[in-house]
């Protein structure tokens, strides 16, 4: 992402690395920055909404994600200081709007994501009120380069899309304030299904090491509700590969009904060209 420069950024929030942030290999993960982003969003002050809100001018409503993205660009570590999330607003629509976030440490661009937000009543989606659009408003960036998050292809729904399947369950840890499985939980389960492919792909025995190969972005896309209790599968495809990386596309279902959508970008190690090319054409189940 082209962000102009991190001053532009309305917002800024400190970040300390905690021990649950960091991945196999000493860095912080992709959910551990996923996390970072989600608690800068939470400390974004809407004082014009808030008000409305504590006076009773708004209907309930709960705060749901409609999409988000996340991308590791540079190494994380406990030692590392000065580390922020800088925070904006990209798109304000009628009944949804998108932070957009940029991670820094040490001055140097480390990470970057967005987050697209709607407010969802009893009926669905509710009509931005125009205190919350002049909060959003003032967060507002400048142009940006990048363009929005573009929806996956029916195809990406239909189960026999997809080759491989891990099969997961809900945990009740797992479940939120609007009684669903949180979006960085279901982040998680994408991390889990890769790990699996690449353990079946690179044939790890019984207690053998699993490849530490998780993916370093994430364009997720969500689609229906992952309730608790409940058994679910997330789906896999290798889009494409090349020396250093492999694009996967993965979709959670309950069934046959897809919930949740995904594109990641992940390092290939020890992955064969043949392996891959066998979940690319999607000869195996």
């Amino acid at each position: 992402m082209n962000f102009i420069g991190g001053s532009a950024f309305p917002k800024q929030s400190d970040i300390r690395v905690r021990q649950a942030d960091l991945g196999r290999d000493g860095t912080v993960s992709t959910i551990g920055m996923a996390r970072w982003l989600e608690d800068a969003r939470l400390r974004v002050r809407l004082p014009r909404f808030e008000q409305l809100v504590g006076a009773g001018g708004f209907t309930p409503f709960h705060v749901l994600l409609v999409s988000q993205s996340v991308e590791r660009l540079a190494p994380v570590t406990r030692v590392d200081r000065d580390i922020q999330v800088r925070t904006g607003v990209r798109r304000v629509g009628r009944s949804s709007f998108t932070f957009v976030h940029a991670v820094f440490a040490g001055g140097k661009e480390v990470g970057s994501g967005e987050a697209t937000v709607v407010l969802h009543g009893a009926a669905g989606p509710l009509p931005l009120p125009d205190e919350l659009i002049a909060d959003l408003t003032d967060l507002q960036m400048p142009e940006l380069s990048q363009s929005a998050m573009t929806r996956p292809g029916d195809e990406r729904r239909q189960r026999d899309y997809y080759p491989h399947f891990t099969p997961l369950c809900a945990r009740i840890g797992d479940v939120d304030s609007n009684q669903h499985v949180n979006f960085i939980a279901l982040a998680t389960w994408y991390d889990e299904a890769v790990a699996a492919f690449t353990s079946k792909a690179i044939e790890v025995g019984e207690g053998g090491a699993v490849p530490d190969l998780p993916p370093w972005s994430y364009r997720i896309q969500y689609v229906g509700e992952v309730t608790y209790p409940g058994t679910y599968e997330v789906g896999l495809l290798v889009r494409s590969f090349d020396v250093d990386s492999v694009l996967y596309e993965l979709g959670v279902f309950s069934g046959n009904t897809c919930l949740g959508i995904a594109d990641a970008v992940g390092a290939r190690g020890e992955l064969s060209a043949r392996s891959l090319e066998t979940y690319l054409t999607g000869r195996l189940g």
